[in-house]
């Protein structure tokens, strides 16, 4: 019976210990990971050995609960405010402007990058140091902390640079004085009048102001005055910087009370040359080259006409363009007013050929029906290619006058007794005048050119002089 059970176990023995081989080669090293996390705790036992990478995330860990247990972080509650219960805490504001990087008109804002330094005093984070040097940390332990709750006011976005890493820097005096600087980029409203563009000049603000305290809690200033505000040297392609200037207010919410708000007040004025350029050059070339159509022969017809209606289509194109980089304001801006001037100076261009032209046409008809044509006149040699007759090319001296009748006699001594009565003397005076002067212009069409030639370019000088003397 012992050598029964003897033989069984043998048997047994034999069938388990393939598997107790095959388990051991595919694990070979999990004795040695025990060793290892046995020793980052302990002394390593057998001889093994700690992994040096391991080590040195562990010492990392153990500085940074060092620095925590230094500013006593776990034994407070950071999420109440130093001093609570208390006057307001004051926090100082500083300023450094390193860009403007974008005005835009047609959504009214403008994009600005800055550093954002906050100081204040936290007695919880005082500690003991024999150098007095202050410590310097990053954003994981601002999470921790409490920091002031400084928005922009009126921006539409904005965010923190974190290349390569978040652009924030926290630094604690011996004494408690902390120093909180961020940098940011923010894009906030400009309202911008534009009734003097392009000669216009923007006033525009960024408004600092705590979200959540009030001045009860939280008093913000600026903290050393007008030189808290500094800026680099900024070049804009389409403004001047003027001025720079910090400004303190207050802001009053219904629901909540009263704000400290804090303003960078800086002042754009407009380059002019690139509008010059684009806008106002052009314009004046178009108003000068209608005036060309007062030189050329008034029986051209095509050639003033095309002249004309080209002048007036770029004077639109110029206009639509102009309007397309704008906001739609519902006010008359200074370059419309000097656009659609012009623009009227070259429709009348086109209007006084369309008179010029009608005059003559009467003028030359009322002469031929008050002569009588020869059968042998060929009326097709008088005309020209505007398809009207003239006076230059008929000859008239051989035409009978037409004889006056007794009819016409008594109508004229009619009109003379009527003009001579005395008590509507003066109004057919005028009415007479004015026919008369009617008459002579209608009769000498081609004057109308030669005044225009002078009261054209004398008004759009004139135009110019007031335009000028108002926006420049």
């Amino acid at each position: 019976m012992r050598v029964a059970l003897l033989a069984l176990r043998l048997m047994c023995l034999a069938w388990l210990w393939p598997v107790t081989q095959l388990n051991s080669s595919h694990f070979p090293n999990k004795r040695r990971h025990k060793e290892q996390y046995v020793g980052e705790n302990t002394k390593p036992k057998y001889g093994g050995r700690v992994d040096l990478k391991m080590k040195k995330l562990d010492s990392t860990k153990s500085l940074l609960i060092k620095s925590e247990q230094l500013l006593r972080i776990e034994d407070h509650d950071f999420a109440m405010r130093p001093g609570f219960g208390g006057s307001a805490i004051p926090v100082g504001i500083d300023v450094q402007v390193e860009s403007i990087d974008s005005i835009s008109e047609v959504n009214m804002d403008f994009t600005m990058t800055l550093y954002l330094r906050h100081y204040w005093q936290d007695d919880r984070l005082a500690f003991p140091s024999s150098n007095n040097k202050s410590r310097t940390f990053d954003a994981r332990l601002v999470k921790k902390i409490w920091v002031p709750d400084v928005f922009f006011v009126h921006s539409k976005r904005s965010f923190i640079h974190d290349t390569t890493m978040e652009n924030i820097m926290l630094r604690v005096y011996p004494d408690g004085n902390i120093l909180y600087s961020v940098r940011i980029t923010v894009t906030a409203l400009c309202s911008m009048d534009f009734s003097s563009f392009p000669l216009d000049t923007q006033n525009c603000s960024l408004e600092l102001e705590s979200y959540a305290y009030n001045e009860n809690d939280l008093m913000l200033y600026w903290k050393n005055g007008n030189d808290s505000l500094r800026t680099e040297e900024i070049v804009l392609s389409q403004f001047f910087v003027e001025d720079f200037q910090p400004s303190f207010g207050l802001a009053f919410y219904s629901s909540t009370g009263w704000y400290n708000r804090l303003y960078i007040n800086f002042i754009l004025r407009r380059h002019i040359f690139f509008f010059m350029l684009q806008t106002y050059f052009p314009t004046m070339l178009m108003v000068m080259l209608s005036w060309v159509s007062f030189w050329i022969d008034r029986r051209a017809v095509p050639a003033r006409v095309s002249l004309g209606i080209t002048t007036v289509l770029t004077m639109s194109t110029i206009i639509t363009g102009v309007s397309a980089s704008m906001p739609q304001v519902s006010y008359v801006k200074a370059v419309d007013i000097y656009l659609w001037a012009s623009f009227l100076f070259v429709f009348l261009s086109v209007i006084e050929y369309a008179a010029v032209n009608y005059f003559t046409t009467v003028e030359e008809m009322k002469k031929l029906k008050r002569a009588k044509i020869p059968s042998s006149y060929n009326a097709t040699q008088a005309m020209v290619y505007d398809g009207c007759f003239h006076d230059n090319d008929i000859d008239l001296a051989s035409f009978t006058e037409v004889a006056s009748t007794p009819n016409t006699e008594r109508n004229t001594q009619s009109r003379n007794s009527t003009v001579s009565g005395p008590t509507e003397g003066t109004r057919l005076r005028r009415k007479q005048s004015l026919k008369k002067n009617l008459s002579f212009i209608m009769s000498n069409s081609y004057m109308i050119d030669s005044y225009s030639r002078v009261i054209f370019p004398l008004a759009y000088l004139l135009f110019n002089i007031i335009y000028w003397s108002l926006y420049a």
